[in-house]
């Protein structure tokens, strides 16, 4: 593709996604250039109902890709978003049940709610593109990309991420209170 080509799709996939999100074409155009480099996963840091969770989703509606959410809770478990093996009755063995971590794009929502052992679980399949059970490997499908959501450390409920996790993420981002005239804007649409 011809950069001129890729500058036009961006403009049209932000276009689109400016119909359900009001301003922030800033992080939108940071989001399109980290989903063009390869595995490059984001992360959405700020205080709850400033649209990290419609970005997110309205990314994979406008991309056309296949979309799950994990909300992350601090009881969520670790073969709750990898999947695991079930027991068929039907043909007496154990067959492979896939997690919603197997999708093109997973909103990881407000990561830092769930335990440090959870958020492990996410390290293989950003890193390596694959997730191992019991000794197997399966690979995700291409492209994969985590968007994950956090709220402020200071928030009661939260568990830190891990150096390691962050390092996963190829950018991190602030989304901010929209100004005045989007608000107004926000408004407009919603009446």
């Amino acid at each position: 593709m011809k950069v001129e080509e890729i500058s036009n799709t961006c403009n049209r996939i932000t276009n689109e996604i400016s119909k359900a999100v009001i301003g922030k074409q800033d992080i939108l155009l940071k989001m399109m250039a980290a989903f063009l480099s390869s595995g490059g996963h984001v992360l959405l840091e700020d205080f709850p109902g400033l649209a990290k969770t419609l970005i997110a989703n309205s990314f994979s509606i406008a991309l056309g890709l296949n979309f799950k959410r994990i909300q992350f809770t601090p009881d969520l478990l670790p073969g709750e978003i990898t999947g695991g093996y079930i027991f068929n009755s039907r043909q007496n063995e154990f067959i492979f049940r896939k997690g919603p971590l197997f999708t093109n794009i997973l909103l990881a929502d407000e990561i830092n709610r769930a335990s440090p052992k959870t958020q492990s679980a996410l390290l293989e399949a950003m890193q390596e593109f694959q997730v191992s059970i019991e000794g197997e490997s399966h690979q995700l499908p291409a492209p994969f990309i985590v968007i994950a959501t956090q709220n402020p450390i200071e928030y009661e409920g939260t568990f830190p991420l891990p150096e390691a996790q962050l390092d996963r993420f190829l950018i991190r981002l602030s989304v901010g209170y929209p100004s005045v005239v989007e608000e107004q804007e926000i408004l407009s649409r919603r009446s």
